[in-house]
């Protein structure tokens, strides 16, 4: 059974029925904050097929991941949401397996319900007065949006950088920011609570998911079914549904 820790940064999470004794097996699966949505679905999916089997999520900024994964943290799987990530775990050795792609992202404004201040296009973030809050740049989402700024010509001056994109989105819903750059995912999962303005220049900067098994996983038979299941046909409809794109 795969040793279980809550680790800085991340939400451990199980999902699915409990223990059902001492042959119980666990698969660690950490995963980027923008698939808290679709892997929580996934988990409890995996968990119906094989009884006596637990998914535990640790969701975080995939650099933060990457991270605890070289200063040896148990896991059985690592997706993250972008490639530059993955390989700093692949260098370390954690992680020998080709990683195998299975989504992408991208951009997309997020404001308050309203809109209130207006925001109609990415140039519209380095307005005065408009309080934008963004991923920190060794995040995917902040990397992306360094990149679809810097195509734009646009000189953004966040108030504050987060270290996940799920962060992000909260400071909107909360009405702590007046903007955002979030995954079109995330703003899709938040329905209501914000209003989405999309903008063209995103497709400056796609956003490639990657997952591999734990070289040192315990359980890498058990790792590898949950794997299939993600870039499976099953896998591929939910992440549809979420709004990811194809690899």
């Amino acid at each position: 059974m795969s040793a279980v820790a809550v680790l800085g940064g991340g939400v451990l999470s199980g999902c699915g029925a409990p223990d059902t004794g001492t042959d119980a097996k666990t698969v660690t699966v950490f995963a980027a904050a923008s698939l808290k949505q679709v892997f929580t679905r996934l988990g409890a999916e995996y968990e119906a097929a094989h009884p006596g089997t637990k998914v535990r999520f640790s969701f975080a900024g995939s650099s933060d991941l990457a991270a605890q994964l070289n200063q040896g943290a148990p896991a059985d799987v690592f997706a993250s949401a972008d490639n530059a990530n993955m390989d700093k775990v692949v260098r370390t050795g954690r992680i020998t397996d080709t990683p195998t792609t299975f989504a992408t992202n991208t951009l997309t404004i997020v404001t308050p319900p309203g809109n209130p201040k207006n925001v109609a296009s990415l140039a519209d973030l380095s307005k005065p007065g408009v309080q934008l809050v963004v991923c920190a740049p060794q995040v995917p989402c902040g990397a992306a949006t360094r990149k679809v700024t810097a195509a734009a010509g646009v000189t953004i001056a966040p108030v504050s950088e987060e270290s996940s994109v799920s962060d992000v989105l909260a400071k909107v819903t909360s009405g702590q920011a007046d903007a955002g750059l979030v995954y079109v995912t995330d703003a899709a999962g938040a329905g209501a609570k914000v209003t989405t303005v999309p903008f063209q220049e995103s497709m400056s900067a796609v956003n490639t998911y990657p997952i591999a098994v734990v070289a040192d996983s315990p359980d890498s038979a058990s790792a590898r079914e949950f794997l299939r299941l993600v870039t499976g046909p099953e896998g591929r409809k939910v992440l549809a549904e979420a709004g990811f794109g194809a690899p």
